[in-house]
């Protein structure tokens, strides 16, 4: 059955988020009498690897634990639900003493799901908002745990080096590269109404990029860019965005904050 609404949409948001992860994004959107475009480069995968539990068990020796996204802390549980199962000794959690950082207030959200109640996390929910945590700010010969996956926050192990951290980094998941919707590229060529895109990871506007014909890319550069922060809001306009506005952070409620009022959309009734 289709989520979309009955009535033509009065506006969109364009989705680069991985395939089972839009659902945030539309329910506000639909609020608005608007729909989803879903441009999904990629799906999730847990690392469920030797070489990915080791990293873990390593990475959890350290006394502060970064978490970048609820995707590792799914992640953390799956492997969890595999050592209980193979018997094995991943410590408990969390280990006496030892602080947990989440990149934003889902990720924290799923480490209380977990059993890690008192995780912190930043105002601004990106990785430059967890740089600025003062729990990160003297470091020089701290050990860090750093939970992620490859190419993502790839900000944050080069930062906190240069803080003088030694970042035992676990790549516990991954993105899975998919191909992009015919149905979705389609639909964004033939946009009829206003449409903001939702940025929160440049490396998913890369890879859709990458996959998009050229009439597809000339349209997207055309609609408005809400960027998680000012490092996603200049790399928009390096690929060509001119309507560029800065979030109060990567969260759907953040990304898409006041945009259906401004288009001078009503909610759906």
């Amino acid at each position: 059955m289709s989520r979309e609404p009955l009535r033509p949409p009065r506006w969109y948001v364009i989705s680069l988020r991985p395939s089972d992860e839009h659902e945030d994004l539309r329910d506000i959107v639909s609020q608005y009498g608007g729909a989803l475009i879903e441009l999904s480069p990629w799906s999730i995968r847990t690392e469920n690897t030797s070489l990915a539990r080791a990293a873990l068990a390593d990475a959890l020796n350290a006394r502060q634990m970064l978490v970048t996204s609820p995707n590792a802390v799914r992640a953390l549980r799956d492997l969890y639900a595999h050592d209980r199962r193979q018997a094995n000794a991943l410590p408990a959690l969390p280990a006496p003493g030892q602080r947990w950082l989440a990149v934003g207030a889902a990720t924290a959200a799923a480490l209380r799901e977990f059993g890690i109640a008192d995780a912190l996390w930043p105002e601004r929910m990106d990785s430059e908002g967890l740089l600025a945590l003062p729990q990160l700010q003297h470091i020089d010969g701290a050990t860090i745990g750093l939970l992620t996956a490859p190419g993502g926050r790839g900000v944050l192990a080069p930062a906190l080096q240069a803080r003088g951290a030694r970042v035992l980094r676990a790549d516990i998941y991954a993105r899975e590269p998919a191909t992009l919707s015919r149905t979705e590229v389609a639909r964004l060529v033939a946009l009829d109404a206003p449409a903001v895109l939702a940025l929160s990871s440049g490396e998913a506007l890369q890879r859709v990029f990458a996959q998009l014909p050229p009439q597809a890319i000339e349209r997207l550069r055309g609609v408005r860019v809400s960027a998680a922060s000012p490092r996603l809001a200049a790399l928009a306009r390096t690929f060509g965005f001119a309507d560029v506005g800065l979030a109060d952070g990567p969260g759907a409620a953040q990304l898409l904050a006041g945009y259906g009022e401004r288009l001078g959309m009503r909610g759906s009734d």
